[in-house]
């Protein structure tokens, strides 16, 4: 019964399962086993037994100390208010663009599109009829993503671009990309209400 309350809350819903219950004490049973086997080899007299015994204690007695400390914790509204203000560094959302991309496989056909679309093909309309990438469903649109976020290549030709721009052909290891793009949004310092529960 001790062992199966140490188990996962997920395994316990099986706990008057008979078939889950002989698989525990058959757990039980081996671990028992290879404890006494390692006892008659002298292993607990091993250096790595000690080892072993030295990293689990520090662990233990770490997690009694959080235990105990976080207990006694009461963290008011005004704690929460003057840690937000003396530490901005930890509440600012870096720069983020918002794109629409057109992927092909090959640089020929990415500028043949480019050539459409400054002819007069909507970027959404092309990119329904030519990408090989699933925002085609959506005209290309990605969303707004932050730097890093995306390859190399394409990260870097997002941020430099201004908005309403459209450029490539750019490659990367998906084949070449024409990009738009729509919006670019500066690094800004998140309000309270944003980060209170964080």
């Amino acid at each position: 019964e001790a062992f199966i309350k140490t188990l996962p809350q997920e395994q316990q819903m099986y706990a008057q399962n008979p078939q889950f219950r002989q698989q525990c004490i058959d757990q039980l049973v081996a671990m028992n086993l290879f404890s006494m086997l390692g006892e008659e080899e002298k292993l607990d007299e091993t250096e790595e037994f000690e080892r072993i015994i030295a990293n689990a204690r520090r662990e233990i007695l770490a997690q009694l100390a959080m235990k105990k400390l976080f207990a006694a914790v009461e963290v008011t509204e005004e704690d929460c208010k003057a840690f937000y203000e003396q530490n901005p560094q930890f509440f600012q959302q870096g720069e983020t663009v918002s794109a629409k991309h057109i992927l092909v496989k090959e640089e020929a056909e990415c500028i043949e599109v480019l050539e459409s679309i400054k002819g007069g093909e909507a970027f959404e309309d092309a990119a329904k009829r030519v990408s090989t990438c699933p925002s085609k469903e959506r005209g290309g649109d990605l969303g707004e993503f932050g730097k890093g976020q995306m390859v190399p290549e394409f990260d870097t030709a997002c941020f430099e671009m201004e908005e309403g721009e459209v450029h490539g052909p750019v490659k990367t290891q998906f084949g070449y990309h024409l990009i738009r793009l729509n919006k670019k949004n500066p690094a800004e310092a998140l309000s309270y209400n944003d980060v209170r529960a964080q």
